[in-house]
């Protein structure tokens, strides 16, 4: 079946981790934009609830969520930020708090869109709740349908889930310039990360404060950490592989330290056509929250007044074997793709700790993807008690406290 993305006028769009990085540049390029959309509900993880309610009061939105904190902490925040001004002093949404806020409001039914801009595979419940409501899903959180694969493709409608992440952005825009049969190759590009260059040797005493040093990227710690392993790169490979159908083995990854040229795709009759903008995410929100249709003046287009150098160079898989080890527990299929993002989360969390070294991200999860045995059908619950299992075993390995056993 083909989605047909909402033409309402203004599109009601729903934000999910509203306080993150892709959450506030969407709420910019809204308030950049209101003729084409209108904030309708807003849910974050609850770290920074201030933010939150001002978020709130500033779009006014019907509804908000929390995963973590109490409805009554919640409620009090908005209030203060709705005591700051006096148009929303009568401010009263409905509230969500609890570990399944999110993906209530994934399915709220006021909403064109919904923006999928969580971290992490906790993402995948929201993805599979706005997909079952019939919304177009701006989709951010690249590791639910990593994780979630058959189950979140079985879900969704064709051209129900539009990429948000910038290579995917720029692939599915460049994917217009011909028909699938004549598809050659996908080219991701890579910023290369703050160690381009690095041997694997050299990446054995690498410190929490350099592998947050992101040359390009204003990001949080675990994409930006993903970034330095090349792990990031590794999921949009699989991502891309999801959302475009094409092959593993005709997906390439070429580092591109300048972030001007965001993806290419390669036709079979040798021409590449490559999408090019400055590194600002707020275009791939906006095509996003608004496809198939740009917003005009999104973001800061290229100067083509000033010179400009653009260099290519191939990916060094000894020292940075991340993509190869996921295009790997990608052909396994079933719950490999879930063990391998699940280990890695817990490998970072546990090198910003102290426990384990740089090298050991992948390290650790290629010793728990090795390990990991696949069975049963492809579930939600499936994927869960995967992660789990796999989070217990990435624990284990790096000598951390294991809170899930």
């Amino acid at each position: 079946m083909e989605f047909t993305a909402p033409d309402t006028g203004r599109r009601r769009v729903v934000i999910l981790g509203s306080t993150g990085s892709i959450g506030t540049q969407a709420i910019d390029v809204i308030r950049q934009a209101p003729e084409r959309f209108i904030v309708t509900a807003l849910a974050a993880g609850g770290g920074n609830l201030p933010l939150l309610a001002e978020q709130a009061v500033a779009t006014n939105a019907q509804a908000v969520a929390s995963a973590a904190g109490t409805e009554a902490e919640l409620s009090d925040a908005i209030r203060a930020a709705a005591a700051k001004t006096s148009a929303a002093k009568n401010y009263s949404p409905v509230l969500f708090t609890g570990p399944d806020a999110t993906a209530h409001l994934a399915a709220w039914p006021d909403a064109d869109v919904v923006l999928n801009g969580v971290t992490g595979s906790i993402g995948l419940a929201p993805t599979l709740a706005a997909l079952k409501a019939g919304h177009l899903l701006a989709l951010a959180n690249k590791e639910s349908l990593i994780v979630g694969g058959q189950l979140v493709q079985d879900a969704a409608a064709d051209g129900q889930i539009v990429p948000v992440d910038s290579e995917h952005s720029a692939i599915a825009q460049c994917l217009r310039s011909g028909t699938a049969g004549e598809v050659d190759r996908l080219i991701l590009t890579a910023s290369g990360g703050p160690f381009r260059g690095k041997s694997r040797k050299d990446l054995e005493n690498v410190t929490p404060q350099q592998a947050l040093a992101h040359p390009t990227w204003d990001m949080g710690k675990m994409v930006t950490t993903n970034s330095a392993t090349m792990v990031n790169k590794a999921l949009e490979v699989i991502e891309a592989h999801l959302l475009f159908g094409i092959p593993l083995d005709r997906i390439d990854v070429v580092v591109h330290p300048q972030s001007i040229i965001h993806s290419m795709v390669q036709f079979t009759d040798g021409s590449t056509i490559a999408q090019a903008s400055p590194p600002d995410m707020r275009l791939p929100i906006a095509l996003g929250i608004g496809w198939p249709h740009r917003v005009p003046g999104a973001a800061t287009p290229c100067d083509w007044t000033t010179a400009a150098t653009w260099t290519f160079e191939p990916l060094d898989e000894a020292a940075f074997p991340a993509v190869r080890l996921a295009k790997a527990a990608a052909q396994r299929g079933g719950t490999a793709m879930a063990v391998y993002n699940a280990a890695n989360e817990e490998a970072v969390e546990a090198f910003h700790s102290g426990a384990i070294g740089f090298a050991d991200i992948v390290d650790t999860v290629e010793a728990v993807t090795a390990e990991h045995h696949d069975g049963g059908p492809l579930t939600l619950s499936s994927v869960l008690d995967a992660e789990k299992r796999a989070r217990t075993l990435a624990r284990s390995r790096c000598g951390v406290q294991d809170q899930y056993s």
